[in-house]
């Protein structure tokens, strides 16, 4: 027995002697051995790396864990003999894996053989079949070769017969490729025969489609295929969203229009690209929208929606076209009475009722009655909740007109507790936050700004931070702080709509305090004051001045949107308007008014 425990001893010597990893360190296991090559490779030292790997690769075991990192060192140290040897022997080894045939490819084009190495992909190409179109995508794919991916996939669909295969693999090559036209032809081919969803193909174009160019080649190829496929919906859909997303809202309408009809679409496209419309103030055809919705679906429930929007978007137009025409308004809050008289003051008439009191407080100087209109709203029953708590808001507002501040903190604070995290409880903060700014207590405004500051809603998070940072810009002095107090109680004059009163208090402002930071947010105070009274030279020249003086860089683009837009539509200058809207485009490209700058200028050059 002994003797036996002692031949076994020496046979284990002999065979640890022999094994090829012993010259690579005596007491180290092949996982520490593994573990101090990968750590060589890391910091490129790749001799010390390829001599613990040459021998790691010998083990039959350890082959595939150590490949990788082996070719990756041999190409480091240009040794594609050896490197070419390694892929050679993976193939044997392993036939059929696309990894080790790409590989092959790889050394060539290291070698300089970018020719062997084109044909040697081709080959690859060439070798799909239908059960190995994954993997050889894959390998392509690893290799960061995504033409030869792209290849491959469309050589599987050659050989399947089926147009339609492999779209969404196509869709993503391209779309992360930014291989704009491959991109638009494939889901122009896909969408009219539903192999891909239209709303995966607008994420893919979105993602995709960034410049002007791309744009415009989109809309071309969309309008086209419409043409030749009136009844292709998924291509009419994709149309309209297209449109949408540069913000030409009409030609949207004619195309949402047209599908409504052809389908019997019960107006629901209509009416959200009406909605749409509105929001982004293109109150033209909003109006339209809603119109068509009208005579097209009397007597259905879509009838009295859009009709009380149909009002509103027209209430949004004539608020936003200055002077403001009050006789229109009378005769909006004429129809809004109207239609309470035929459809009654329920619940779901809150939102009108909501309307007429907003507008009998802030433009009839009706402050009882739309006190009275806006408590009706908050004790309807059955209204929405959203309803009641826009009707506090605004109730809120006008108690802040009859200088009863703390029944409106007390109505703000009430929708920032029912809705909590939701956009009107955080409109709510804001107005509180407002209201703290107008009595001068900026610290407290401030408290509310910075939790503001993250909302999730875009559009409050941004008047949140640009009121904090008119705050935090002029409190750093005491001079600062005091001309701050006068700005926000001249603006408090502004949200009362004491016109005359604000102008005249801002031109002291500025005798007051010369060269001040809050200079530029004065200058266009006024230019937008001027603008709603109709004194529009006068405004564009308070405009200039923010433009000209490149210490007020902030309010520029506002400044020149503004300035462009008085040339457009109110001094009739459409050459001294286009030049603007360029000005716009090339100085700030990141501006929230590109995309509107963009269609103005578009129309006023006549393409």
């Amino acid at each position: 027995m002994s003797k036996q425990k002692g031949l076994v001893g020496v046979l284990l010597c002999w065979c640890l002697c022999a094994s090829p990893l012993v010259g690579v360190g005596q007491t180290q296991g092949v996982p520490e051995q593994m573990a101090l090559a990968k750590e060589y490779l890391r910091k490129s030292e790749f001799q010390k790396a390829e001599a613990l790997f040459s021998q790691l690769i010998e083990q039959e075991v350890q082959f595939g864990l150590v490949y990788a990192d082996y070719l990756k060192t041999l190409l480091a140290l240009r040794n594609y003999k050896e490197a070419e040897k390694l892929v050679k022997r993976a193939q044997k080894k392993y036939p059929g894996v696309a990894n080790y045939a790409v590989d092959e490819g790889r050394v060539l084009q290291a070698a300089g053989n970018t020719a062997g190495a084109e044909k040697q992909w081709a080959e690859v190409v060439q070798s799909v079949t239908p059960e190995n179109v994954y993997s050889v995508a894959g390998a392509f794919q690893q290799a960061e070769l995504f033409d030869h991916m792209e290849q491959t996939y469309l050589r599987a669909r050659k050989i399947s017969g089926n147009e339609k295969a492999f779209a969404p693999q196509l869709l993503q090559i391209y779309s992360y490729q930014r291989k704009s036209e491959q991109l638009i032809n494939e889901v122009l081919q896909q969408v009219k025969t539903n192999a891909v969803p239209v709303n995966f193909a607008q994420n893919m174009l979105q993602n995709t489609l960034r410049d002007e160019e791309s744009l415009n080649l989109l809309e071309a190829k969309l309008m086209q295929a419409v043409q030749v496929e009136p009844d292709a919906t998924p291509l009419q859909e994709l149309l309209i969203w297209a449109l949408v997303q540069r913000k030409d809202f009409g030609p949207a309408l004619m195309q949402a229009r047209a599908l409504d009809r052809r389908t019997q679409g019960g107006g629901d496209r209509v009416l959200s690209l009406a909605d749409i419309s509105l929001r982004n103030k293109d109150y033209g055809t909003a109006i339209d929208g809603y119109t068509y919705l009208m005579q097209q679906y009397k007597g259905t429930e879509v009838y009295p929606l859009a009709r009380q929007r149909a009002i509103r978007a027209r209430e949004e137009q004539v608020k936003n076209t200055f002077p403001v025409d009050k006789e229109k308004i009378k005769l909006l809050a004429q129809e809004y009475e109207a239609l309470l008289l035929e459809l009654g003051r329920t619940g779901r008439t809150a939102e009108i009722i909501k309307d007429l009191g907003e507008l009998q407080a802030f433009y009839l100087d009706q402050p009882e009655l739309a006190i009275k209109h806006l408590q009706e709203v908050i004790a309807l029953p059955g209204a929405h909740p959203n309803v009641v708590a826009e009707a506090k808001l605004v109730l809120a507002d006008v108690y802040l007109l009859r200088g009863e501040p703390w029944e409106s903190t007390l109505l703000y604070s009430q929708v920032e507790k029912s809705h909590k995290e939701q956009p009107l409880g955080y409109e709510a903060k804001l107005r509180n936050a407002r209201l703290s700014y107008y009595k001068g207590d900026f610290e407290l405004a401030q408290s509310h700004l910075d939790i503001l500051k993250l909302a999730t809603s875009r559009e409050i998070a941004n008047d949140a931070l640009d009121l904090s940072l008119l705050i935090v810009d002029n409190t750093g002095m005491d001079t600062s702080a005091l001309a701050l107090k006068e700005y926000a109680a001249i603006d408090f004059l502004v949200f009362q709509h004491k016109t005359a009163e604000a102008l005249k208090a801002l031109d002291g402002l500025l005798a007051k305090y010369p060269g001040h930071s809050l200079t530029d947010e004065i200058y266009y105070q006024k230019a937008q004051l001027l603008y709603q009274t109709g004194q529009f030279e006068e405004a564009a020249q308070n405009l200039q001045r923010i433009i000209e003086n490149p210490k007020y860089d902030i309010l520029s683009d506002d400044a020149l949107f503004l300035l462009a837009k008085i040339n457009e539509e109110n001094l009739k200058q459409p050459a001294k308007a286009q030049e603007l809207y360029n000005q716009l485009l090339v100085k700030y490209p990141g501006s929230v008014f590109v995309a509107e700058a963009r269609k103005r200028f578009k129309a006023l050059r006549g393409s």
